[in-house]
């Protein structure tokens, strides 16, 4: 079996040390982000909502750099959301400063009732540009 390429932003390891996974894999022109959070750099989580919903999209931004792709090398979002009704309209906000005109990625929300003490959590996959050279790890 080959070893999974795994893709890790400088300076963002407190939770995937602690809980044992990869920020991003490469797999041919893929990047297959996992679930990033508004984490701080000690993996506690943003107390403000606004402010973890941008903090998620910042971490989310240095995981896609390190993989050599962008947000507009986003072709697939999955968001998370701890009260969906509620947090829709700050989510919105936050999307829109990101993913500010079309062709935006496909998008699908879900609503959930914990993720470990965070309130959002987007993941992504992307496509690695042709000729793109990921920062070594």
């Amino acid at each position: 079996m080959t070893k999974r390429d795994a893709v890790f932003p400088a300076d963002r390891h407190a939770l995937y040390e602690a809980h044992s996974y990869s920020a991003a894999i490469r797999s041919a022109d893929l990047l297959f982000v996992s679930g990033q959070v508004g984490s701080r750099a000690d993996g506690s989580p943003e107390p403000d909502f606004k402010e973890q919903v941008r903090l998620a999209f910042v971490n989310l931004e240095a995981t896609l750099a390190a993989g050599g792709c962008t947000f507009d090398d986003i072709v697939d979002v999955t968001t998370f959301h701890t009260d969906p009704e509620n947090q829709f309209p700050t989510i919105m906000e936050v999307k829109t400063e990101i993913f500010s005109e079309a062709p935006y990625p496909n998008w699908t929300a879900i609503g959930v009732n914990w993720l470990a003490g965070f309130d959002f959590e987007i993941k992504v996959i992307a496509r690695i540009p042709a000729g793109a050279h990921a920062p070594s790890r």
